[in-house]
């Protein structure tokens, strides 16, 4: 089963996020055969961090969530909160196999939290610049909660156009960058 993590940052906690950046890694690398995705969050004006994206394949629930909230930065108060949700990686691929590669253009998470029927369930024509695609579920994996997007674009409004306006309670962006070691 696919899973969708997102650590919020808790404001003012950048130094202590920097302090644990060795041991986030580690932790991370415990998953390596399991990541889909991951990277920190930005804030797309200030560039101060927002968090943290992983996506992983793990074999149930609540093995997800003991990997979210046993993390390094969540145990020491790095996070303000964290989203757990059931997602489908519509892709087939991890961003390792993203054909852009890790470096070049602006990067964002676009996170569409879910009101009303279930929307962008395909992705997008020009799938080119899609790093990770798919829908945020419930945790039986039946019920559409949004939508979670790793993309290319040149801009915060073009990452936000990836997923159709008005289907959508909100829709937030985040600059994002490619995780982990290199």
């Amino acid at each position: 089963m696919e899973f969708f993590c997102y650590h919020r940052d808790r404001p003012g906690s950048g130094a202590l996020r920097d302090e644990l950046l060795e041991e986030h890694w580690s932790y991370m690398d415990r998953y390596d055969a399991e990541m889909i995705a991951r990277g920190p969050t930005f804030d797309c004006v200030t560039d101060v961090a927002t968090g943290s994206v992983h996506i992983v394949d793990l074999p149930d629930p609540a093995t997800a969530r003991a990997f979210a909230f046993n993390e390094p930065n969540y145990q020491a108060g790095v996070y303000r909160d964290v989203m757990v949700r059931r997602w489908r990686n519509v892709l087939g691929r991890t961003m390792w196999d993203f054909p852009g590669g890790r470096d070049g253009g602006n990067r964002y998470l676009v996170l569409g939290l879910g009101a009303g029927e279930a929307a962008d369930l395909v992705p997008p024509p020009g799938r080119d610049e899609l790093i990770a695609y798919g829908p945020l579920l419930s945790d039986d994996g039946t019920t559409w909660l949004g939508t979670a997007v790793l993309v290319r674009a040149p801009d915060p409004d073009a990452a936000r156009a990836v997923l159709t306006q008005g289907r959508y309670a909100d829709i937030e962006v985040h600059d994002w960058e490619f995780g982990g070691r290199r």
